[in-house]
């Protein structure tokens, strides 16, 4: 179980950092999740999402009863411990999973969008200088083709605008994504020593029964 979602969430960094920097293997995933979005993709992704939720509040309902036995007994026992520290593990994984599935819906969305706003930006900087150009031509439209050109730059400010908000959003979203790395990286090695504890354990376990 732990190796599977240690696997997902991997699977899911790689996914949100290359989509964070400007590289053909971005377009590529882009292109994979606007497909994975037309199809059946919603449906499953909602379904695992389900599927997660259910087990990450049976890790914590697990995780609950854990430490009301322990209160009945007063301290943790060696085999609480590792349980513990297992459901803990595995709560923590899904958690970050689920939040980075989110993470990377969103950066995907921003990207879009801001493909969007720039070619809108270009077509409304093209007509302008169009007008701009008929402008010089003739002076009975003048005052027109100045109302048009201003209106026009409005909307070029505007788009800029909308641009710069998405562009710093992204950029919320990709700090998220190297703090979760790093967050992964520790939990990684937090599984290593769940196993080595666990063993210890289990060769403590073995030479009582001897």
């Amino acid at each position: 179980m732990i190796q599977l979602l240690f696997t997902m969430l991997s699977a899911e960094v790689g996914v949100a950092v290359a989509l964070l920097f400007k590289t053909p293997l971005r377009k590529l995933v882009i292109l994979g999740l606007d497909r994975f979005k037309r199809g059946r993709g919603p449906v499953i992704v909602k379904t695992v999402a389900g599927t997660v939720v259910i087990v990450l509040a049976s890790s914590l309902y697990s995780m609950a009863k854990i430490r009301s036995r322990s209160a009945e007994f007063g301290a943790f026992t060696p085999t609480d411990q590792v349980l513990m520290s297992r459901h803990l593990l595995e709560a923590s994984l899904m958690g970050y999973s689920l939040f980075l599935a989110l993470i990377i819906d969103r950066l995907h969305h921003y990207i879009r969008e801001l493909r969007g706003l720039r070619k809108s930006m270009e077509a409304v900087m093209k007509q302008n200088r169009v007008l701009e150009e008929t402008k010089r031509g003739g002076s009975d439209e003048i005052k027109t083709r100045d109302r048009e050109i201003a209106s026009l730059n409005e909307q070029i400010k505007q788009l800029k605008f909308e641009s710069e908000e998405r562009i710093k959003e992204a950029r919320a979203a990709e700090a998220n994504v190297m703090a979760l790395k790093k967050q992964s990286d520790d939990l990684l090695i937090e599984y290593d020593r769940l196993l080595e504890d666990n063993q210890n354990i289990r060769n403590q376990l073995h030479s009582i029964d001897h």
